[in-house]
């Protein structure tokens, strides 16, 4: 399926609010694709597809998990709005007919971010977090940042995500205190090597 296809049929599928804020993750998304020179075709469909299963009613969005047969972790349980980007993955692959496994993790993992992620999950996930209409204290640094040092930029999102969560009283997914630690023992080791050839 073609991207103009695909977003005639996410018109249909999510609300305009989350369809407008498709085109603008989207538009960061290829703009970050051209500083870490990486495939803008694949940007473009990962970033299109991020958010196609979030569902704004929450039976929906279960009925859809059961269908797809998605086994939900026990903290995806307990908090609702981690579950888009699962059913997401397993839409963008049995729906749109996605293969690339680069592309599936990006959808998959865009909320919660893991261990290890490639350039291109790096990019949707903090394309997601620093749109335009995203409005908070902080938040032109990190979009600075992310254009200079997107490890940087996820790390301090992660950052403030943590906070948020223990503000709220909500449950961490392991996969965002993951990504935060393998990030900061990367650029640690980074500055280590640097020191080291001084």
């Amino acid at each position: 399926m073609d991207i103009e296809n695909i977003k005639k049929e996410l018109k249909l599928e999510i609300d305009k609010e989350r369809y407008n804020h498709t085109l603008r993750v989207v538009d960061i998304a290829k703009r970050l694709a051209l500083v870490y020179r990486i495939d803008e075709k694949k940007v473009e469909l990962a970033a299109l597809l991020h958010d196609c299963g979030k569902y704004k009613d929450i039976d929906v969005l279960l009925k859809k998990v059961e269908e797809f047969g998605i086994i939900l972790d026990i903290i995806s349980k307990n908090n609702h709005h981690l579950i888009h980007s699962h059913l997401g993955a397993e839409i963008a692959k049995k729906k749109y007919d996605i293969v690339d496994e680069d592309i599936l993790n990006a959808i998959k993992y865009h909320t919660t971010g893991r261990r290890d992620m490639s350039i291109l999950e790096k990019v949707i996930f903090i394309a997601d977090y620093i749109e335009p209409e995203r409005d908070f204290d902080g938040i032109e640094d990190i979009r600075k940042l992310a254009f200079e040092d997107i490890d940087e930029a996820i790390i301090v999102s992660m950052e403030n995500t943590i906070k948020y969560i223990i503000d709220k009283g909500l449950l961490i997914h392991p996969n965002t205190i993951s990504t935060r630690n393998s990030l900061i023992l990367l650029r640690n080791k980074n500055r280590r090597s640097w020191s080291d050839r001084q």
